[in-house]
């Protein structure tokens, strides 16, 4: 739209003057989200943030309290902070971001002074966990991208916590795809506590005027018979391996291009096998990681590229070299088929057919058809690099991947990421060569073409990327499809889900429609958006402010949006009414009356829903780890409370999520030096999996005495604490050494091994502990080993127990006994013998090491 156009703005107290163009549709979604929690579905490009921006807005004007914003990547909170900055009149130091490279202590304070809050959820969650913050205050929560909201994603943790915790809870979801059928939809209505969905599409009429359309070319190559042989070779083992599982009865079929579904029926056996103490369970697990890794090798040879395939060979190989290797890794580099494929790899000096037609679509994009700007998005890391390399020969390339490094490969920082993003945007560079991190929400400036490197086998990425072009005019997407290989599967699995998709949302929306058919033109007339007297008593001003102006489109009254509830089933349609009878809506961005009189004349038309996928594997970031003691800045008032300190590093397991939603106790996060949980004063736990022990004893940064002997140095009371099964199946070490392993954290340290059979079993034996502890004895929690200074006790304790490494349980009966270090030091070995506990052996060592002259 041109300035010389007539544009008009959204007004509000907390709106920047003449910032926000008044959307139609825009306005109709906030107003139902405004009134219920709810799941925004709208095609990308189309300002799903600027809705939550104006429920922001009237929920912080009308209730007050505080705003979160939560985004999956560091990218995108930056973005949505800089869009709020410029979008509102609060001052910007109320608008904070959270991240990792922000300190725990910061945020604490941070959170207290703050308006807004834009966040990644894994920095919320940890500091939820830690008691650091209270959602309490927040009366409005954003879930950006949400359809992540399923398993152990953070998403999950925290809606639960919000609707738990909030005084005045509302929660706006919002995503271009939520999700691949219905079933996963209504997952993440569920999860997030949603209630009402409203779904726009690019056909309906207030959306239509926004959107271009965007073809899609299949463009089809062919393999040549190098990169087939190095194929088949791999598959030939794959076959093998197949054939050794069906023998083990999980498997009927031993076809090298099994589906990914029956690979996980399969594994789903192989674990109940192994929950009966099956041996066979074992092994045909350790078979089946083989599978798994074979199937990645030949998905990479065929749809990306010989030099990612290269790599990820060599990775297996210094996979298999490692101390404590497993099983799988050795088998896979010891077979002669794989040895081979990876001769031909390293002996392959062509190029993969699908690098030419990068080259050859980028030629035409931006040279014959004078384009600007495209987007490559591929799945390997190893093949963005790859490209970059290739493409650099020809054209102005940038390569935009995520935050992690790897083996191999450094990642990108926050910084560089947005440096790259900013110089794309300004055009000092024609290609951005992509993995996944680009895909959602990123504003990435509108480009001429989409190339995806390889089908996306889901309709949510699908949907994603595809979003990157077709913003501000005609878009152009292609694909590349490697013949008779993964890629032709993943083709129909996408265009199978993304219709479904479509057709669930669809269905969504028509049963809302169906309602609204049956109410009175006075409850369907727009005009109802501007609420009844006492919505809109409090805004009056900004009211007035809107009389006249005109909508920024005119539109379908019914088709522009629909609403439907997952409260029960997430099929039944639901209409909110006001008292008077209207629809209830945002009042303060209410339309004009006229513009009203304007969207009640036009049609019917109903259009299809803009399509869904799945999700990537993002960069999503856990927390900074802080060395300071963390004060909990939302802690109880209840001095009953059982208190369980959790090592920082413990957040990659559920067990600190499990336990911070009990209401018996709170969680504190803390950089332990010692232990991964400190239960009371004398009560640390050193929790290892199955797996973390067997490592610890084949090497590792520590071995697992060395942890030990720390552990008793500073408690009295030290646990040792192995979660899971297969202790002598899963690693190749002999039975008798993980025995003699355990007999000497038993005997020779005086530790108490635990065994439990789950993260949730963990979770609740270290509940029973603290509790057993903190309310029982009446003990304190109290953290020691740490950077903080020793009370004089400790300090006692300590250096007693550092005689001749008697530990701290000795050290304490002694000074009980003896009263001070100095009668302990100076004590005759008859007199040591009297204490409890310290025989003729420990007694001459003592007086050895206090008496012996130093040399």
């Amino acid at each position: 739209m041109s300035a010389s156009e007539d544009v008009a703005y959204v007004d509000h107290p907390l709106l920047a003057p003449s910032f926000i163009e008044r959307r139609l549709y825009q306005i109709r979604l906030a107003g139902t989200a405004r009134d219920g929690h709810t799941l925004v579905c709208l095609p990308t490009g189309l300002g799903k943030t600027t809705v939550s921006l104006l429920v922001t807005a009237q929920r912080l004007h009308d209730v007050g309290g505080k705003s979160l914003f939560l985004a999956p990547t560091k990218p995108l909170v930056q973005q949505h902070a800089d869009f709020y900055r410029e979008a509102l009149t609060v001052p910007d130091d109320e608008i904070v971001v959270f991240t990792g490279d922000v300190r725990p202590d910061d945020r604490a304070e941070l959170w207290q002074e703050a308006q807004i809050v834009i966040a990644t959820p894994q920095v919320i969650e940890n500091d939820l966990i830690g008691n650091r913050i209270s959602l309490r205050d927040v009366t409005h929560l954003t879930f950006d991208e949400c359809h992540r909201a399923s398993g152990d994603y953070a998403y999950v943790y925290i809606a639960e916590r919000y609707h738990a915790d909030a005084e005045n809870p509302l929660v706006t979801g919002m995503s271009a795809s939520p999700g691949g059928d219905e079933e996963a939809i209504l997952e993440v209505c569920e999860n997030l506590g949603i209630v009402d969905v409203e779904v726009m599409t690019e056909e309906d009429a207030d959306v239509s005027e926004y959107t271009h359309d965007t073809d899609v070319e299949w463009n089809r190559i062919q393999l040549p018979d190098e990169i087939l042989e190095i194929r088949d070779a791999l598959n030939e083992v794959i076959t093998d391996r197949l054939e050794k599982l069906k023998q083990l009865g999980v498997t009927k079929s031993t076809k090298p291009d099994i589906s990914q579904k029956k690979l996980n029926r399969m594994r789903a056996e192989l674990q109940r096998l192994m929950n009966a103490d099956k041996s066979e369970g074992y092994k045909g697990m350790s078979t089946h990681a083989e599978v798994m890794k074979l199937r990645r090798a030949v998905e990479l040879v065929e749809t990306q590229s010989v030099e990612s395939v290269r790599r990820y060979f060599e990775r297996q190989r210094n996979a298999a070299r490692s101390s404590g290797a497993s099983k799988a890794s050795q088998r896979l580099v010891a077979e002669p088929k794989v040895r081979e494929a990876m001769r031909k790899a390293e002996s392959f000096d062509g190029l993969h057919p699908k690098f030419r037609k990068t080259r050859i679509l980028l030629a035409e994009t931006l040279g014959i058809q004078n384009g600007e700007r495209v987007i490559v998005f591929t799945e390997s890391r190893d093949t963005a690099e790859a490209l970059t390399e290739f493409l650099s020969e020809s054209f102005s390339v940038r390569r935009f991947v995520g935050q992690g490094d790897r083996e191999g490969s450094d990642g990108m920082t926050q910084n560089e990421q947005q440096e790259t993003l900013d110089k794309f945007r300004n055009g000092e560079f024609e290609v951005l060569v992509s993995t996944s991190v680009a895909e959602e929400g990123l504003d990435v400036p509108e480009v001429d073409l989409v190339l995806f490197f390889e089908p996306v086998p889901t309709a949510i990425r699908s949907i994603q990327r595809k979003g990157r072009t077709g913003r501000q005019a005609d878009g152009r997407v292609v694909v590349l499809l490697a013949e008779d290989t993964r890629d032709e599967a993943y083709f129909w699995i996408s265009r199978r889900r993304e219709k479904t998709m479509q057709n669930e949302l669809r269905d969504l929306k028509g049963a809302a429609d169906d309602l609204e058919a049956e109410l009175d033109p006075s409850q369907r007339d727009l005009s109802a958006f501007a609420g009844d007297d006492a919505s809109s008593a409090g805004s009056a001003g900004s009211s007035t402010g809107n009389e006249g102006v005109d909508a920024a489109s005119e539109g379908d009254a019914n088709g522009a949006s629909a609403t439907a509830s997952s409260a029960s089933n997430g099929r039944t349609a639901t209409a909110a009414a006001t008292d008077s009878g209207g629809q209830s809506g945002l009042a303060d961005f209410g339309p004009s009356d006229e513009a009203l009189a304007r969207a009640d004349d036009g049609d019917d038309s109903h259009g299809e829903d803009a399509d869904p996928g799945d999700d990537p594997a993002s960069d999503a970031e856990g927390d900074e780890v802080d060395d300071s003691a963390t004060v909990a800045a939302a802690g109880t008032d209840d001095e009953d409370t059982v208190e369980i300190v959790v090592d920082q590093r413990e957040l990659d397991s559920n067990i600190a999520r499990t336990l911070s939603k009990r209401a018996d106790l709170t969680t504190r996060l803390e950089t332990l030096a010692v232990g991964d949980y400190v239960l009371s004063d004398r009560v640390a736990v050193e929790r290892k999996s199955v797996s973390d022990f067997l490592d610890t004893l084949t090497g590792g940064d520590r071995s697992i005495f060395e942890q030990i002997a720390d552990l008793t140095r500073h408690y009295a009371r030290p646990l040792l604490v192995i979660e899971g099964r297969g202790l002598y199946e899963e690693r190749n070490i002999h039975p008798g050494a993980i025995r003699g392993a355990l007999s000497s954290v038993a005997v020779d340290f005086n530790v108490s091994v635990l065994f439990t059979e789950d993260e949730d079993d963990t979770a609740e034996l270290l509940a029973t502990i603290a509790t057993r502890e903190q309310t029982d004895r009446e003990r304190t929690v109290s953290v020691h080993g740490g950077k903080s200074a020793k009370t004089l006790d400790e300090q006692q304790e300590y250096v007693v127990s550092a005689i001749a490494d008697i530990g701290p349980v000795t050290a304490r009966t002694l000074l009980e006994a003896f009263g001070s270090v100095e009668a302990v030091m100076t004590a005759n070995e008859d007199d040591l013998k009297e204490v409890r506990g310290v025989g003729q052996v420990t007694a001459e060592r003592i007086r050895e090491v206090v008496g012996s002259e130093y040399r």
